[in-house]
């Protein structure tokens, strides 16, 4: 692949995969094939959910309310999803038959307490940034191929940033898992062709 290419992996972690937290189906499936596409790609960048505990995107933090209903948060809707990906815990590290030794960056999203984070360029409110967007920049890199976890949240969310911020973007959509809430795998992807993002 071009030098100015980076292939992005959302969020390969054990709290994604079957018998962890918020277990996306089949994604541990995805993992074989990521680690053969790191070999084609010169910059790989790792995103990785990192929840404080007690964190306002989980339900168990507001009474009454269970896993999957939506609220009304300062910055807009938010799903509310089981306790996951808490920092330091087992469900937080990636999972163990991924590759890490290939990344040049991980970028850990979610750690502020009062807001969510699915795209890896900005936070739920859509403008607090990550700093993703400057390391790219810095790097020359103008495409990114996302895989990961999960197509029609965390992927979605950052193809759609990333296109927004004037990057080629690809998905490799085989190398996804969603969780396909409500009809929001058909929503993403209707979005992502309507931002100009390919989907191969």
């Amino acid at each position: 692949m071009p030098a100015d290419t980076a292939l992005f992996v959302i969020d390969v972690q054990n709290d994604f995969c079957p018998g962890g937290a918020l277990a996306v189906d089949g994604g541990d499936q995805i993992v074989s094939g990521i680690n053969t596409l790191m070999d084609e790609h010169s910059c790989v960048i790792l995103t990785q959910d990192w929840h404080p505990a007690g964190h306002s995107s989980f339900a168990s933090s507001h009474e009454g309310k269970g896993p999957f209903e939506l609220i009304e948060m300062p910055y807009g809707p938010q799903v509310l999803w089981p306790d996951h990906c808490v920092i330091g815990s087992h469900g937080a590290s990636f999972h163990p038959d991924l590759r890490t030794d290939t990344a040049q960056m991980i970028v850990r999203k979610g750690f502020r307490p009062h807001i969510d984070s699915y795209s890896a360029f900005f936070e739920n409110d859509r403008s607090t940034a990550t700093g993703l967007h400057g390391y790219l920049q810095e790097r020359g890199i103008r495409s990114l191929v996302l895989t990961g976890l999960a197509t029609d949240f965390c992927v979605a969310y950052s193809a759609l940033d990333a296109a927004r911020l004037g990057y080629g973007v690809e998905m490799h959509e085989s190398l996804c898992r969603a969780i396909d809430l409500d009809g929001s795998l058909a929503a993403a992807k209707s979005q992502l062709r309507d931002a100009g993002v390919k989907i191969s």
